[in-house]
């Protein structure tokens, strides 16, 4: 049966995506969540322990790009479920790791190269395939995946920890993960039409994409998420600096990620008005805002309140990569572009995650953190304001564009 695009199986397929991308996103933050036990469980420092959350995104980076080939090839629902299984398997391997370098061979190998790499960028490519007029708002909704499984995992795994240790809570989510995900992937079966279609009457230009406008996006989610990571990656950690405790920097990664949750819906409503551009201009200014506001403010409640405006700021950025490249490439190619795209934002978390550990365990202070994850930011905009300077070209009539 063929569906029509921005029909109520595509909105039912929004539900479906976005449960998928919660429930396995607990695979980017187990590592997160678990940063201090781990640092005590096997004795290194702070950027040792932030190591294994590095070699998951790297992994799932390169998952994202292989699994983003084999969903252009097959359909999403055949890398969603073998990436199911290996999840369970990967946190299970994780629970029963004898040291640290098994620990963080199963995180990397297994949770984050095959488990939890179909969760964001082959899955939000996908989902653009089934909407035209709405797409921007669909491609937020099942981005939030994973910052909606920021906002609910790191209370719920932080307390699970506390009462039954992390092996035994790493075993229950990879049996949960399971058991949850494969039904779901399940209905993911039908594939979208990739014939070519009249393109909305808001699309002004034809499609252009060039290898220096594909390479610049890459760079670009580099650099905005080697910023993002900062207060994601270690505000518990922060927070235990701060004397606040971790249970504190726990309920401020839920805070954040959860307002990253409303900034990514306005964000998806904002863009099929005025665009990925701009959407990616005012949610990168005010990300290094709120970076900035981080290094002055660091009470209990300025923290409370610098989180909730640093998810506000920041969650519409991510999503209008997927639009760019959506509006430029064609969309047999999406798979593969826009999980090439979202693996470079994922790689930037990684290294970001990493780099701050490094300037932390170098300095003794979190604020030259703050101002690296700014610099870069910086970066980032410039990206962002030469993409408006390119669209300024003159246009081709909208009838010569293709889906």
């Amino acid at each position: 049966m063929i569906h029509a695009p921005d029909s109520r199986y595509s909105w039912f397929r929004v539900l479906v995506s976005l449960a998928l991308a919660t429930i396995g996103g607990i695979g980017l933050w187990a590592a997160v969540i678990t940063l201090p036990v781990i640092q005590q469980e096997f004795g290194i420092d702070r950027s040792g322990a932030s190591f294994p959350y590095t070699m998951t995104m790297i992994g799932f980076a390169t998952g994202g790009i292989l699994m983003g080939r084999l969903a252009d090839r097959f359909g999403i629902m055949v890398p969603m479920f073998a990436g199911t299984i290996l999840l369970g398997i990967g946190f299970i391997a994780c629970a029963y790791a004898p040291n640290y370098w098994t620990f963080v061979a199963a995180q990397a190998g297994i949770i984050g190269l095959f488990g939890v790499a179909t969760t964001f960028g082959p899955l939000v490519a996908d989902i653009s395939l089934w909407f035209q007029k709405r797409r921007g708002i669909a491609v937020a909704i099942v981005a939030s995946g994973n910052y909606l499984a920021g906002t609910i995992w790191p209370p719920a795994l932080t307390y699970a920890i506390e009462q039954w240790g992390w092996r035994n809570s790493y075993i229950f989510i990879g049996i949960v993960s399971v058991v949850l995900m494969l039904p779901l992937s399940l209905l993911l079966r039908p594939r979208a039409s990739l014939e070519e279609r009249p393109a909305p009457a808001s699309l002004t230009r034809e499609p252009n994409g060039t290898p220096v406008l594909q390479g610049l996006l890459i760079f670009a989610g580099l650099a905005c998420c080697v910023a993002m990571s900062m207060p994601q990656v270690h505000i518990i950690a922060y927070c235990a600096d701060l004397g606040y405790g971790t249970a504190r920097g726990a309920e401020m990664l839920s805070l954040m990620l959860g307002f990253g949750v409303i900034s990514r819906f306005a964000s998806g409503y904002l863009a099929d008005k005025i665009g990925g551009v701009g959407t990616l201009i005012i949610g990168s200014l005010l990300q290094c805002l709120a970076l900035l506001f981080y290094i002055p403010f660091d009470g209990l409640v300025s923290l409370y309140i610098v989180s909730a405006f640093f998810g506000l700021s920041q969650g519409g950025i991510v999503p209008s990569y997927a639009l760019i490249i959506r509006d430029n490439f064609p969309a047999r190619q999406a798979g593969f572009r826009i999980s090439l795209v979202l693996t470079a934002t994922v790689l930037g978390m990684a290294l970001g995650g990493w780099l701050s550990g490094e300037i932390y365990d170098l300095t003794g202070s979190y604020a030259w953190a703050f101002l690296h994850g700014i610099a870069w930011n910086l970066a980032n905009m410039s990206v962002a304001f030469w993409l408006v300077f390119r669209n300024r070209a003159p246009s081709l009539p909208a009838s010569a564009a293709t889906a």
